[in-house]
């Protein structure tokens, strides 16, 4: 591994240690003295702290004069609820700046070519794909204007998700559903359907192992016309819930959207994710199989649409890993031709 693929790796582990759910990307910076030493690592911390090259700069101080930046994402170029970092890069006598992913963000975009401006070396360096999937979710919304949108279930081997009298409780073990407040803490967002709602009366929060609240909790967001009873879960202030009186994907991920959500959980019943894999708005889905069988009850999606094999939804695993007692499965939709 040469020099500058080196700090840009550990520029992105640094970058891991942000908060993925935040609305803003996680971001790492490596800071090098003239000679090449390293004098400073940063990361974001989340919207309204210091973005990743400011930290690694105020570690640097008057060492980084002279030097170089790897970044993981271009450096921004707008004013937010900090000020852009291409000044404060400039303001430190940065001489050379290296990133490994554009930023695609309109308002934020251009930093590398304003750093050339100023007479910054700039370069795209290595490790893009690397940085790429760190992002996957936030680097999708800025892209496309929709959040990345994971579909979570949980099934018996013969695609049930619940029994022939309506019980579901519990199809997985407790390290199956360990796992799912994991998945729950990586997104902005947790979407079910009132059918789901009204029935499982779930929580929908994240919670750690010994069962205690995590500090960071997800949007809850309940999709359809019927309203809530006053005592449901989703209504015990343990987290902000939101209710969208529509069916429409594409209207509750715009409303997502619009609040800085880019990566959403589908956690509702079979109705919720058809109508998002109809709609071709599922970008994952991490399936839960429960080595049982039931032969009769709701299958893991309603009706898709699909009348022959040619017209199935076919997906490419990216992740198999044993869970407990059950089997996690990670797939992403392959493109229809």
């Amino acid at each position: 591994m040469d020099e500058s693929t080196a700090l840009m790796q550990r520029a992105l582990d640094a970058a891991r240690l942000g908060p993925e759910a935040d609305p803003n990307p996680r971001v790492g910076c490596v800071v090098t003295d003239a000679a090449g030493a390293v004098v400073g690592v940063g990361h974001h911390r989340g919207a309204g702290s210091a973005h990743a090259e400011v930290d690694a700069l105020a570690q640097a101080g008057d060492r980084a004069r002279g030097g170089t930046a790897h970044v993981t994402l271009e450096p921004c170029d707008h004013t937010g609820r900090t000020g852009p970092c291409t000044r404060t890069l400039l303001d430190a006598g940065i001489a050379r700046v290296v990133f490994a992913v554009a930023d695609p963000d309109p308002d934020a975009a251009g930093g590398g070519a304003t750093l050339a401006a100023a007479g910054v070396a700039v370069e795209r360096g290595p490790l893009a794909e690397q940085a790429e999937e760190l992002n996957a979710s936030w680097l999708h919304a800025r892209r496309t204007g929709r959040p990345w949108v994971v579909a979570k279930t949980a099934s018996t081997l013969d695609g049930r998700v619940a029994a022939a009298d309506g019980s579901s409780r519990w199809i997985t073990g407790e390290a199956a559903r360990e796992d799912v407040h994991a998945l729950r803490a990586r997104c902005g967002a947790v979407v079910v359907g009132t059918g789901t709602a009204l029935t499982d009366d779930p929580q929908l929060t994240v919670r750690g192992d010994d069962g205690t609240a995590a500090a960071r909790q997800p949007l809850r967001v309940v999709v359809g016309r019927r309203p809530l009873p006053a005592t449901a879960r989703l209504r015990d202030g343990a987290a902000e819930t939101l209710a969208l009186a529509t069916h429409d994907p594409a209207e509750v991920l715009a409303a997502l959207h619009a609040g800085g959500v880019h990566r959403v959980l589908l956690e509702g019943g079979p109705t919720l994710t058809a109508a998002f894999l109809r709609a071709g708005m599922v970008d994952e889905l991490v399936t839960y199989l429960a080595p049982a069988l039931l032969g009769a009850g709701p299958s893991v999606t309603a009706d898709l649409g699909v009348t022959t094999i040619t017209d199935a939804v076919r997906l490419r695993p990216t992740d198999v890993t044993v869970i407990g007692a059950d089997v996690r499965i990670t797939t992403r939709p392959l493109a229809r031709s």
